[in-house]
């Protein structure tokens, strides 16, 4: 007997199903009802028609009508919207939308496909003709002809999801000023907030408009715009919105059949595609699946799943018994110049399931460094806390990102561990990648945590470290600390750390960073082989810098100052248009920080003023570090933009008097400490503990005498050569035991002045150097005097750093006063 199967959907899932039926069975009677024109077109390739980077319409068009009827002998009937299942009669009802009849077909198996709609939230004003939903070709069609024929100036896109910021790209594209609304408090769902920063931060470097953690209250027409009213009360005009909030399946046939609903909204199905009735199955965007990594149902749009869903339904209506294993939820999106991939759980997911896991970042080149063009991408591997089994992945970067992101999506079907991408043999060659591929250094990492040779501490852990107990040791060199830093670090770098370890203390927790991990890695080995307690920063500097930074982008536009051209009359140098005409030219592309900005300050140097420097540059982090530099040294910056896969930033040297002009001071307080008398020492704390309740940065240098004052009152058990133990003999033991500078009179004076200060209330010296240093007063120890008088660290008060000139003069340098006493 002849098998009739009835396919309602077309695109991935129904029109998979029905090429695979008619490949394992020949004289099958094959019929796929779509309610569209369309039964097989590109989903995914919508928003680059509207950007006119697919030119043809008849590109989006996988497959038509006539070519499945010729090559697959299969009955596709289009404008044909199935109404009614009839489970007990095996049959659909069926309207013809052109002609309005409505017919019945009957069926031996039944293949739901009818895939998600988008979600049109109830909120007033949605209903414009200057409101649209991007779902299908006519969808397209609709809003590329708007662009093309009202020419809108400024779009806001609801919705910062896949298709929303594609959406928003190619808008862009055209010369669009776009807004992107999302209520979340990052892009892209499936993501984790300290990697979707790195989009955030793209945005922003593209004139994106970003509101986050904002939804829309209302849409309102006035006149030839729309107004976008956020719930947190800004109003947004523009010529069009696009709404990208998401899709719910579509599963109204199968509620009114009486077919089971999973918990998720979905139509539920089991591993074999079939749904509650054994002669009904389902494939496609409406039915619930089983997430890979959690065994737990869930809805996962894709594509990819969605087609082999429809292959694994087919086999099973034909007798090839075959289980479908579940969705890993593999991904990938382009967003203007990068690229951002996942595959597997995030940490909402994990944690919500009660999965224990650990993290590593890591951030690597796409290629060998001394080849050309080299860019970094940045690496979330997300794995078991106990067997290091690979729970999922997330990569953000510009070239390379598509494999890594495949052959990770590999290793976690076949069950790998991170001990086994250490050991994957990946092809090399220095335009493609590096021996050590960032697959395997992701897999490094993670399993020098799991193998205790480096503890790790993250990014939101540093706002609850007790400063008390703990040194943040910032490793990287000097002039990328001055660019910026974690606020309270210590600065050794790497290559001076050996020299430097007595600046340490061994009784505080250590915790090391530098700018992507690796050096961080390097000095957390050599402190934990000299005995001190330390943890290494994952993913350094950079990750911690762009989690914690403001990531929206509010306020980039007003309406009124967009110009007939489109173009906003207020731009700074990220519009990126500057092209100033630079005779000093110089490639830092492949070089990781500090590289880029050593390689501008050497050149800059050997400069006359007036020139003007072209620097071209592959490393995400140096658009910011560039503006920081020129804000920091006094030098112009003309312009920046990204253009062939490279930063390139126009820099004028400027005279000293115009960098005078420019090194605007802060008003931070810097004291050096040198003398150990009761009343100056008291004097100094008063003026510290004043301009700290003020707001300013405080810094007070102790050296020589003034050491005293930050002495233990407790003899504490140390080595001392003979001259040590001598000085410490002579000298006072801690603030308790300083005398006046005069009428100190054996020590009564001393005393008076104490007994008065307490008759008076009068906080004692000892209060005023609790309150200082709970007010974030910086107590320095210089260093060379200890040495020379020969004390110890241990021998002075918790909370005490030891630097040098250098530390000084850093404070001194943002400061408006410096006193002596």
């Amino acid at each position: 007997m002849k098998l009739k199967v009835v396919i309602v959907g077309g695109v991935a899932g129904g029109a998979s199903a029905a090429t695979r039926l008619r490949r394992l069975d020949e004289d099958a009677e094959i019929i796929l009802f779509e309610k569209g024109e369309y039964i097989s077109f590109a989903n995914c390739g919508l928003p680059y028609y509207i950007g006119e980077v697919i030119k043809e319409k008849d590109q989006l068009v996988v497959q038509t009508p006539e070519a499945m009827r010729k090559r697959f002998n299969i009955d596709v009937r289009i404008n044909s919207e199935v109404t009614r299942i009839f489970p007990d009669k095996k049959m659909v009802e069926v309207c013809n939308i052109k002609d309005k009849t409505i017919y019945t077909e009957t069926y031996d198996k039944l293949i739901l496909s009818p895939g998600a709609e988008p979600v049109r939230p109830p909120i007033p004003g949605i209903n414009s003709d200057r409101v649209f939903t991007l779902r299908n070709i006519p969808d397209t069609y609709k809003i590329k002809d708007f662009v093309d024929s009202m020419s809108p100036k400024r779009a806001v896109v609801v919705g910062a999801g896949f298709i929303g910021l594609e959406v928003a790209e190619n808008l862009h594209t055209r010369g669009i000023k776009v807004t992107v609304v999302e209520l979340a408090d990052h892009v892209i769902g499936p993501m984790d907030l300290d990697m979707a920063a790195i989009v955030h931060q793209h945005l922003k470097s593209k004139g994106v408009e970003l509101y986050l953690k904002d939804g829309v209250k209302s849409l309102s027409s006035a006149n030839t715009c729309v107004v976008t009213e956020l719930n947190s009360g800004k109003s947004l005009k523009a010529d069009m919105v696009i709404l990208g909030v998401g899709v719910r399946p579509e599963t109204r046939l199968a509620v009114e059949a009486g077919l089971k609903i999973g918990t998720t909204g979905g139509i539920w199905v089991d591993e074999y595609m079939r749904t509650s009735n054994p002669d009904i199955y389902a494939v496609g965007d409406a039915v619930e699946v089983t997430d890979y990594i959690t065994g737990k149902p869930s809805l996962i749009p894709l594509a990819g799943p969605a087609n082999k869903q429809g292959r694994i339904a087919a086999n099973n209506i034909c007798g090839f018994a075959e289980k479908y294993e579940g969705t890993q939820g593999s991904s990938i999106v382009k967003v203007f110049d990068i690229t951002v991939a996942m595959t597997g759980s995030n940490e909402k997911v994990l944690n919500r399931s009660n999965i224990e896991y650990e993290k590593s970042f890591t951030h690597s080149g796409s290629h060998a460094g001394y080849y050309p063009g080299a860019i970094p991408m940045t690496i979330k591997l997300l794995f078991g806390k106990k067997d290091g089994k690979i729970l999922g992945a997330q990569i953000v970067g510009y070239e390379g990102v598509d494999k890594r992101i495949d052959v990770i999506a590999t290793a976690i079907r076949a069950g790998m561990t991170v001990y086994d991408l250490e050991k994957l043999e990946l092809a090399y060659a220095p335009p493609y990648s590096s021996a050590k591929d960032p697959v395997n250094i992701a897999g490094y990492s993670a399993a020098n945590i799991l193998k205790g040779d480096c503890e790790i501490f993250h990014w939101h852990d540093v706002e609850s470290v007790d400063r008390s107990k703990s040194v943040l040791l910032d490793v990287r060199d000097e002039i990328e600390f001055s660019l910026g830093t974690i606020e309270g670090s210590v600065n050794i770098p790497l290559n001076e750390l050996r020299n430097r370890l007595d600046e340490l203390p061994k009784d505080k927790e250590i915790l090391i960073f530098c700018q992507a991990g690796l050096r961080g890695y390097i000095a957390y080995r050599i402190l934990k082989q000299k005995g001190f307690h330390a943890k290494n920063l994952s993913g350094g500097y950079k990750t911690y810098q762009l989690a914690v930074q403001k990531q929206s982008n509010e306020d980039v536009y007003e309406y009124d100052k967009i110009t007939k051209s489109g173009e906003i009359k207020t731009v700074d140098c990220n519009g990126g248009e500057c092209k100033a005409d630079a005779k000093i030219k110089v490639d830092a592309c492949g070089l990781q920080c500090p590289g880029p900005m050593m390689k501008l300050s050497e050149s800059i140097k050997a400069m006359n003023y007036g020139e003007v420097l072209h620097i071209k540059a592959t490393d995400p982090g140096f658009q910011e570090d560039v503006k920081a530099w020129c804000e920091k040294t006094g030098n112009k910056l003309l312009g920046i933009n990204f253009e062939n896969s490279c930063y390139n930033a126009y820099i004028r040297k400027e005279k000293q008097e115009d960098k005078k002009k420019a090194d605007v001071r802060k008003n931070d307080k810097t004291m050096v400490v040198f003398s150990d008398d009761l009343d100056r020492a008291i004097a100094s704390f008063i003026i510290a503990n004043g301009a700290a309740s003020m707001g300013r940065n405080v810094t007070m240098f102790f050296t020589f005498w003034g050491l005293n004052i930050l002495r233990k009152s407790d003899k504490v058990d140390v080595k001392k050569d003979l001259f040590g133990k001598m000085f410490g003999f002579m000298m006072p033991r801690g603030s308790k035991k300083l005398f006046l500078s005069k009428m100190n009179m054996g020590g009564i004076g001393s005393r008076l002045i104490r007994r008065i200060m307490k008759k008076k209330n009068i906080a004692s010296l000892e209060e005023l150097i609790q309150s200082a240093m709970a007010n974030g007063v910086e107590l320095v120890a210089c260093n060379m005097s200890m040495e020379v008088m020969g004390i110890k660290k241990e021998e002075l008060i918790d909370g005490v750093k030891i630097g040098g000139v250098a530390t000084f003069i850093s404070a001194a340098e943002d400061s408006d006063m410096s006193l002596f006493i």
